[in-house]
């Protein structure tokens, strides 16, 4: 039966605009952001359900929509042939080839793909019962071919791992970090702030605790007057008590507890005993990542902790305030005592007391200085160099110079530091 002109015309038009559909949602259900589309799931949207679990298999539905998109071009191909074999003979063949590959490529397909790539969510939400119809009648098919192409690859001995990804879902995550407003200067710490959430499930507190040699502690045994005196003297409201040694830890005071007890006893204040005020210690290996210290901190609704070694000695304490300015940066109050330990030099280079941590200066200066093995600057010259350096001694590790400018008994405490760009030597 002979097919009237202007229904073949009208087929091959209709043809062509399901085909720019089909590749437009092709297009739209990998483009569509997964935050927007379960953003819309949880406000009520049944369409972006329905998108989650299209993409959810999305093997299937790229595989329906191909075969469907095939079928739908190829049918357009016959009939333009057939039409123009009709109106110009066996040159029919070349002429329709030619028409309709500039049709089918320019808008079939890339003007379809770009309005898509523009309107993602849109139009994956628009479409999205249509392509779950689809996906319905040609999955069947669209399953063997993709069984057909696996078999296929075996035979030719390719490995095939239906789970491997290309990127974690982390590591996507921190590049869409990176990506947002780079050259914004005042995204910066935004940016440094939500690496380092990603971040604190590989820091291990050992590398942001205080270190016992700076940690506040004080004598059970000594005189209540001393104790009291010792207390208001210092910034710290959480005290460690220790007894005979500084490694045995008997209970943590907190000032406000010493300071109830003084108002309670005015007249009796050599009836307080100050083991009874304190709270029983809480010990934690330094290996706890911050993720894991953070959510106990949470579940016990504790803000202190001393950490110890694989021996039972005590390192130093960590707090719920390290942890959070491991997040945020360093968070100042009035009891604090200021000590930056960082000095910008006129020659470019920086000097740094030792125990300033690679982690505060890579995000004070956007460095990269590796803090896998070692969590100060002291750490990381000791931990290369193999050696205790002498005052004056030079490295240069990673790009870095260092220059050792000061040490006190084995410890390095005073460093220049020359970044690689500013290094003029």
């Amino acid at each position: 039966m002979e097919i009237p002109l202007f229904v073949s015309i009208a087929l091959i038009i209709i043809l062509l605009v399901l085909s720019s559909i089909l590749s437009a949602t092709e297009t739209a259900l990998i483009a569509a952001s997964t935050g927007k589309l379960h953003r819309l799931g949880k406000a009520g949207d049944r369409r972006a359900e329905l998108v989650k679990k299209l993409r959810h298999s999305i093997e299937k539905v790229l595989g329906s929509l191909l075969l469907c998109n095939i079928l739908v071009n190829s049918l357009a191909t016959s009939l333009s042939t057939g039409l123009f074999i009709e109106f110009f003979g066996d040159k029919g063949v070349f002429y329709a080839t030619t028409v309709m590959t500039v049709l089918i490529v320019t808008y079939a397909e890339v003007l379809p793909k770009i309005l898509a790539f523009n309107n993602p969510e849109k139009m994956s939400l628009q479409y999205a019962r249509a392509i779950n119809t689809i996906v319905r009648i040609f999955s069947p098919i669209a399953s063997l071919m993709r069984w057909a192409a696996k078999w296929s690859l075996k035979i030719c001995g390719v490995k095939y791992d239906p789970d491997a990804r290309t990127a974690s879902s982390i590591e996507e995550l921190r590049g869409a970090i990176d990506l947002h407003n780079p050259h914004d200067l005042e995204a910066v710490e935004e940016r440094a702030m939500l690496h380092s959430i990603l971040d604190l499930g590989d820091v291990e507190v050992g590398e942001v605790m205080i270190h016992r040699r700076n940690v506040q502690m004080i004598n059970a045994g000594l005189p209540l007057q001393e104790i009291i005196e010792s207390v208001i003297s210092g910034p710290y409201t959480r005290i460690p008590l220790w007894k005979d040694n500084k490694d045995n830890i008997v209970g943590i005071l907190h000032a406000k507890s010493l300071l109830r007890a003084l108002n309670d006893l005015r007249n009796k204040i050599g009836e307080i005993d100050i083991l009874s005020l304190s709270s029983k210690p809480w010990f934690i290996p330094e290996s706890t990542t911050l993720q894991e210290q953070l959510e106990a901190f949470r579940r016990r609704k504790e803000h202190f902790a001393m950490v110890v070694d694989e021996y039972g000695a005590i390192q130093g304490i960590v707090t719920l305030e390290d942890i959070l300015e491991e997040i945020v940066g360093e968070i100042s109050d009035e009891t604090d005592i200021h000590l930056e330990g960082v000095w910008h030099s006129r020659d470019g280079s920086v000097i740094s007391v030792g125990t300033t941590t690679l982690r505060d200066l890579n995000r004070k200066f956007q460095w990269d200085l590796p803090d896998e093995e070692a969590s100060t600057i002291a750490g990381l010259i000791l931990h290369e160099s193999r050696i205790i350096p002498e005052a004056g001694q030079t490295f240069v590790i990673h790009g870095f110079r260092f220059k050792v400018l000061k040490r006190v008994r084995n410890q390095i405490t005073l460093v220049r530091i020359f970044p690689p760009a500013e290094d003029k030597t």
